[in-house]
């Protein structure tokens, strides 16, 4: 399957296309001033970015997800990626960056890349293929760098074209090989220990540059040229607020234009202080949160008893109460959140949707043997069904999900009561399978793979006891659900691979290992006095949140307000 470059609109909007922004980190005890970046840090020209994400050490390796780059977004304005995927719409091939072209091998195991001529690094130096193969080289043989454990091969240029290949199919990893930030060779491989490696004066081919850097703040300048064409955005300022509370002020102030906080009131205390400028849009990809269900102890080690709450749980009143109505929710009973998730639906799940059914998980009880004694529901062993539901303290959106989940588990004689925990006690409850039900999110990922794969896997089982930080928390066990995974993740053909998901989203729905209650949203708040041009559901060419790979993209087609 070869990919080629889309055919480009016209002038204006290519110009947007240029607006990009996001990078911090500076030299110690100054500004970076590098000879080709300008902008005066002052006017209409700057982008307000926030996050609720506390002080931020001076680390801008983009390799490194606890860097400020990761934390802030902005090592996504300096370097740039092969392609550009859209994780709201995955069956979207990735648009071309830095590699004009890609072509997989049919079984995955082979990528050729065609990489672009005309990106300069941002000190001068000329960017090409060896870059490219550089890096890749560079995370393979940096553990602490391939954290998805790829298992890069060889890796060769000829000409402009990179071939790498791979000890096994990367059908499920395509959009995370592709969206790899390139770095410079020329710095990189003159490191000993990449890994610690803080990166101070990032060096990239995106169009910003490191300006300034504090705890709190981090300002990104605008380089003098940039090979896509310079963006409408002079200049990034980041801001590091300490606690949603502060975010939020910021927000609703318009001291900060764009940031992801979550707001329980967001209409009164952000949407309702300026109509006609503030705006939010949350859209969903493939990941979701939902109720793992403890498959190896009483009474979640029976499936008649997982079904029956799966299909008592009021999805909606968690989506609105819980969350406040900002994280999508979810209609379908695989859990797979719509519309990302409508290319990879089995026929039979097809316009089907999920609500109370209260009679349902009574009957469904019965039939096994379960009796409604008054109000509390017995077993066949004839003692009362009783759980546990278990979140950290703080974690208001779960613990108000859980409150509704014990109402709605009396209506099927269920006695529930909720418990907190501290964070690192959750942690380890979790990993070693001490608790009856818990929330908890799901990966996700550009296909449903990263999900069910997460939530059930019985490679990553451990018995109880044993930590199992690799997923499938609630231990279970399914052959089918191995075959399934593997099939789909290695398998070259497409109707085999497509048959394995259909299974996988059966067993969800008839094993109910975790129930699904709510979507992962992708979201973010917007202000469109200054800028325009942001992505939402007229336009909804990538995830909105400042924080995902696609930033640079956004900053690129922000125009001046008019």
């Amino acid at each position: 399957m070869r990919v080629r470059p889309r055919t480009r609109r016209a002038t204006a909007v290519t110009a947007a296309l240029l607006a990009i922004g996001l990078l911090a980190t500076a030299c110690s005890g100054g500004a970076r001033t590098a000879g080709n970046a300008s902008g005066n840090g002052s006017g209409t020209g700057v982008l307000n970015i926030g996050m609720p994400n506390g002080p931020q050490a001076n680390n801008s390796n983009p390799f490194l997800d606890t860097s400020a780059g990761a934390s802030l977004g902005y090592r996504s304005m300096i370097y740039e990626p092969l392609a550009m995927p859209n994780v709201i719409q995955p069956d979207q091939e990735p648009a071309p960056w830095l590699a004009s072209a890609h072509e997989w091998s049919d079984n995955f195991h082979t990528l050729e890349l065609t990489v672009v001529d005309g990106p300069e690094w941002s000190d001068g130096e000329g960017f090409g293929p060896e870059d490219v193969a550089f890096t890749f080289e560079l995370i393979r043989d940096t553990p602490a760098f391939n954290g998805y454990s790829i298992p890069f091969e060889d890796i060769t240029v000829d000409g402009d074209t990179v071939t790498v290949t791979f000890g096994a199919s990367q059908f499920t990893n395509r959009n995370r090989i592709l969206e790899t930030l390139i770095v410079p060779e020329h710095i990189w491989s003159e490191l000993d220990s990449p890994e610690t490696f803080d990166n101070r004066e990032p060096v990239g081919t995106g169009p910003y540059v490191i300006k300034s850097f504090t705890p709190q703040t981090i300002t990104l300048a605008r380089r003098d040229s940039y090979w896509k064409g310079l963006p409408e955005v002079e200049e990034l300022r980041y801001t590091s607020y300490n606690d949603n509370n502060a975010q939020t002020t910021a927000l609703a102030n318009g001291e900060t234009e764009w940031s992801f906080v979550f707001m329980p009131d967001h209409e009164r205390i952000y949407l309702d202080r300026d109509p006609e400028h503030h705006h939010l849009w949350f859209p969903t990809g493939l990941g979701v949160h939902g109720l793992w269900l403890n498959t190896e102890r009483a009474p979640f080690d029976d499936p008649a008893v997982r079904r029956a709450v799966s299909l008592v749980i009021d999805r909606q009143a968690i989506h609105e109460q819980a969350h406040a109505g900002l994280y999508p929710a979810l209609e379908n009973p695989t859990g797979l959140p719509l519309p990302a998730g409508e290319p990879f639906l089995a026929p039979e799940f097809r316009d089907v949707t999920v609500e109370p059914d209260i009679e349902a998980a009574r009957a469904e009880l019965a039939d096994s043997k379960y009796e409604l004694d008054g109000n509390t529901l017995r077993g066949p062993d004839g003692e009362a069904v009783s759980v546990t539901l278990t979140d950290p303290a703080g974690w208001s959106d779960y613990l108000t999900a859980l409150s509704i989940i014990e109402d709605n588990l009396k209506d099927i004689g269920i006695s529930a009561r909720v418990e907190t925990q501290t964070v690192d006690a959750w942690r380890n409850a979790v990993d070693t399978g001490d608790f009856d039900a818990t929330l908890h999110w799901a990966n996700t990922g550009p296909t449903p793979y990263d999900m069910y794969q997460h939530m059930m896997d019985p490679a990553v089982y451990r018995p109880l006891g044993e930590a199992s930080p690799g997923g499938n928390f609630g231990r279970f066990r399914n052959d089918d659900v191995d075959r399934a995974l593997r099939e789909y993740a290695e398998s070259p053909d497409e109707d085999v691979r497509t048959e394995a998901l259909y299974d996988l989203q059966r067993i969800i729905v008839e094993e109910a290992p975790v129930i699904p209650t709510v979507a992962g949203p992708i979201g973010a708040q917007y202000n469109t006095r200054n800028w325009v041009g942001w992505p939402d559901e007229s336009d909804p060419y990538g995830p909105p949140q400042p924080t995902q790979r696609n930033v640079l993209d956004i900053v690129l087609r922000l125009e001046r307000a008019s």
